[in-house]
């Protein structure tokens, strides 16, 4: 039995609005992690690395937290900004598959592929 129109827009709807939320969760968590980490850089007045260097591996991004670095901090905050769109494709994928849209699931799938690839090819410096 196929659902009607009208139950399937109101479920639409109410996919987007969930998207909305997640996406506007997403940068308020990043902008308060990232604020959390550039007023310890203002209040210690370093960044808890010597040079120019910071953290761009997660391990080291991890070690710099539990020590409380700043640029540790901001990165996990860029991190998690990076990781909020992601997160949107995956919502839109279960939102295609509740419609039955399976030519919007394969594309939306193939963009989520490409997302990860590019991630873990960024991650290794390839």
């Amino acid at each position: 039995m196929q659902p009607n129109k009208e139950q399937t827009n109101t479920e639409m709807a109410q996919v987007e609005k969930i998207i909305g939320v997640i996406l506007q969760i997403g940068v308020l968590i990043s902008a308060i992690i990232i604020g959390i980490g550039l007023l310890l850089l203002l209040f210690t007045g370093h960044s808890g690395y010597s040079g120019q260097n910071f953290p761009t591996h997660f391990g080291a991004i991890f070690h710099g937290l539990i020590q409380f670095k700043p640029f540790a901090i901001i990165m996990l905050g860029i991190f998690c900004l990076i990781l909020t769109p992601v997160l949107r494709v995956v919502v839109s994928i279960y939102a295609f598959a509740k419609e039955n849209d399976r030519l919007y699931v394969a594309i939306t799938s193939t963009v989520l592929i490409i997302l990860v690839f590019a991630m873990i090819l960024g991650y290794l410096d390839i």
